[in-house]
């Protein structure tokens, strides 16, 4: 290290024995775990990275500042949503010039009808370092609002009440609750989801009316088994609440009538082992999607009433090219939402028996979505287009007539013109033999030369997968002459279920070695230069990052891993940390042998070594819930201790914030311009290397 250079944080080794039933392992930083986030000693070192971090970034602080205002610039200050209806109110969203947080609003009858605010998150967000609204739900006659807020970032949400009429909120707060609301008809019900306050799991359905002590409130239903995820709904009729629970392969529906006032659920069809669904009312059937003899997914169609899947009657088969991701019902058709030869498509499939047909595309790289559309009897479907050179576009397609109507692009302020970009979708043979599906993005003017830099993103878990969607920041590295890609790796669904099944449990290490052979594909074919490779991925695609950092750093100029989870194993063997035991269909529960030794053979973690690692950028939220802060910060206390060579590693933790990092519009931002900026400053160190 130059003298000049600061001098990074050493954290204290204190060795902890982590207990397993094959063994114990020795944790040197496990102190570090401070569950109150009120420990003195931890919050001081947590400091100290923060300020270390500014300090070794001090000189390209100038460039950051530059990026944060380059990509504010480009944002609509007084921008707003497009309008939908329901039940005979328009309801939309905006934006006033310098504020951080939405504002909430509806007209009555018309467009032109005066505006009534139904929340100004700006005032609710005072006093608070963070706030963020989950939830909003309007009871059926429209006069009242339930909402749901977070003030820390650990999505430990707090329910509250709107008189809309009296523009009064009720002093009634229900905490640590999810965002799932659901009213019944009778104006006055609410359906919630309340959470244990240790795993955070929603695990208590519970009822409340208006005017009375919650803590009266009925318990409605106690999800026993911690494998699940807990949720309410309401039927798109609004004549079904539905209680619904989700594990990783597994599903269970249940249904009352609205309008009946004792709310009596009936089990749809019972959970069972890798059967997935979820339902939907139509008329006088219930719509399924499920899994059942159909891996990637089919629709059918299903009486009302507890299910005998022998009464079902397809109304779209299973296809081996083709996985059913979700759908929306409509009077006269349905959307179906599929991905399909790596992209997201939508299907409109008429119940008149026509043919069913895709809303096309001219771009090679592009991603749909079904939008808001909260009335059955239209024949007009409402989606999102997007592709990395066409920012987000939404459309009100009529499926009479297949024609369709541009309602509102997002808007990029500045010099921007999609022309001046071009994307390119390819598959890239993996070391197995798969093809992995790559999307691309660059400016004109690029050169297939070796030259160029490269920022290579992936993700790969939970079957999410990670669409060729626009970014108005990402701008800022594509006018430097960066190319972007995704790898959309194992681990996804781009390809279908199978895609998912090959990147999981033990099959993990696929999505490891499948973006490590997207990034030596493309610099064998010239899209960039060997030694100006960046890798960046977050939460599970933090895992990515840590695990190919592990494998072959050498591939890598600079990697960011944000909010990555690390500690792979010493999490899962810990139930009482949140929500781990939903995860055992995804990564393999440790307490199984096998499991435990493939966990083993690629938690970052556990794998740091005395070897070189490429310049790092690492960021946590202290309030995070998803990934435990002390997961990235073990992780680069131990590299710190264990790496050789001079690169950087900085780690930046946002001390009032969870896993999506700042909840204001803007000051997300902040934390994109300074790892653009770290990258950037990577980047600039290859033409001028340190002394």
């Amino acid at each position: 290290m130059n003298d000049a250079e600061p001098r990074p944080p050493v954290a204290a080794v204190r060795p902890y024995r982590v207990k397993s039933p094959f063994g114990e392992r020795i944790d040197p930083y496990y102190w570090l775990r401070d569950d109150e986030r009120s420990n003195p000693e931890v919050l001081a070192y947590l400091r100290e990275e923060n300020a270390f971090r500014e300090r070794s970034m001090a000189q390209a602080k100038p460039l950051e500042d530059a990026l944060y205002d380059e990509i504010y610039g480009r944002l609509k200050q007084d921008d707003s949503t497009v309008p939908y209806r329901k039940n005979g109110y328009w309801y939309s969203t905006r934006f006033e010039p310098g504020k951080e947080h939405p504002i909430f609003v509806r007209r009555k009858g018309s467009l032109d009808a005066p505006e009534e605010i139904l929340l100004d998150a700006n005032l609710h967000a005072v006093g608070h370092a963070y706030y963020r609204v989950g939830a909003l739900e309007i009871s059926p006659d429209s006069k009242w609002l339930a909402f749901c807020e977070d003030t820390t970032g650990r999505r430990q949400f707090t329910l509250r009440f709107k008189n809309l009429a009296a523009q009064e909120i009720l002093p009634v707060a229900i905490p640590d609750v999810e965002t799932d609301l659901a009213w019944a008809n009778d104006n006055k019900t609410l359906l919630y989801v309340e959470k244990d306050p240790e795993t955070l799991l929603g695990m208590f359905v519970r009822q409340h009316v208006l005017g009375e002590d919650p803590k009266h409130d009925a318990l409605i239903f106690e999800q026993t088994d911690k494998r699940f995820y807990t949720g309410v709904s309401k039927s798109k009729s609004d004549a079904f609440i539905f209680l619904h629970m989700e594990s990783t392969l597994s599903s269970e529906w249940r249904y009352a009538r609205a309008d009946d006032p004792q709310l009596r659920f009936e089990i749809f069809l019972p959970e069972e082992a890798d059967h997935e669904y979820d339902i939907e009312h139509l008329g006088q059937e219930f719509i399924v999607r499920s899994n059942w003899q159909a891996r990637n997914f089919r629709l059918c169609r299903a009486p009302i009433g507890p299910s005998d899947r022998a009464a079902w009657v397809d109304l779209m088969a299973h296809r081996d090219d083709t996985y059913i991701e979700e759908f929306d019902v409509f009077d006269e058709f349905l959307a179906v939402s599929v991905r399909t030869g790596g992209l997201h498509k939508i299907c409109i499939h008429p119940l008149n028996g026509a043919a069913e047909f895709f809303i096309a595309s001219d771009e090679a790289a592009y991603t749909t979505s079904i939008s808001v559309n909260l009335e059955l009897d239209s024949a007009v479907l409402r989606y999102a287009y997007s592709s990395l050179t066409t920012p987000t576009t939404l459309y009100d397609y009529d499926t009479r007539t297949a024609t369709q109507v541009l309602l509102k692009r997002d808007p990029v302020l500045g010099s921007f013109d999609p022309k001046h970009y071009a994307t390119e979708f390819m598959f890239v043979p993996a070391r197995d033999g798969a093809q992995i599906p790559v999307s691309l993005v660059y400016r004109l003017g690029f050169e297939r030369n070796g030259t160029a830099p490269l920022l290579q993103y992936g993700y790969g878990a939970y079957g999410l997968s990670m669409d060729p969607s626009f970014s108005s920041a990402r701008l800022s590295l594509l006018d430097r002459g960066f190319v972007y890609a995704i790898a959309h790796v194992r681990g996804g669904q781009e390809m279908g279920r199978a895609w998912y099944d090959l990147g999981r449990k033990l099959h993990k290490k696929n999505s490891f070695n499948d973006f490590l052979d997207v990034t030596r594909a493309l610099v064998e074919r010239g899209y960039a230069a060997r030694n100006k490779v960046f890798a960046m991925g977050g939460s599970a695609g933090g895992l990515l990052m840590g695990a190919i950092a592990n494998m072959d750093a050498g591939d890598y100029r600079g990697i960011v891993a944000q909010v990555p989870f690390v500690d792979v194993v010493t999490t899962m063997l810990d139930e009482t940390i949140p929500l781990t035991t939903n995860e055992y269909d995804e990564w393999g529960d440790p307490k199984d042998r096998e499991y435990y030794d493939y966990m083993l053979s690629y938690s970052p973690y556990d794998n740091v070594g005395r070897r070189a690692y490429p310049a790092m950028f690492v960021t946590t939220g202290l309030w995070d819930s998803q990934v435990q802060y002390y997961e990235p910060v073990k992780w680069v206390a131990k590299l710190r201790a264990l790496k050789t060579g001079q690169e950087r590693l900085l780690l930046h933790v946002e001390m009032e914030a969870g896993h999506g990092g700042k909840s204001g519009r803007f000051q997300r931002y902040r934390e994109i311009a300074m790892e653009y900026a770290f990258v950037l400053d990577e980047l600039r160190r290859v033409d001028e290397p340190q002394q």
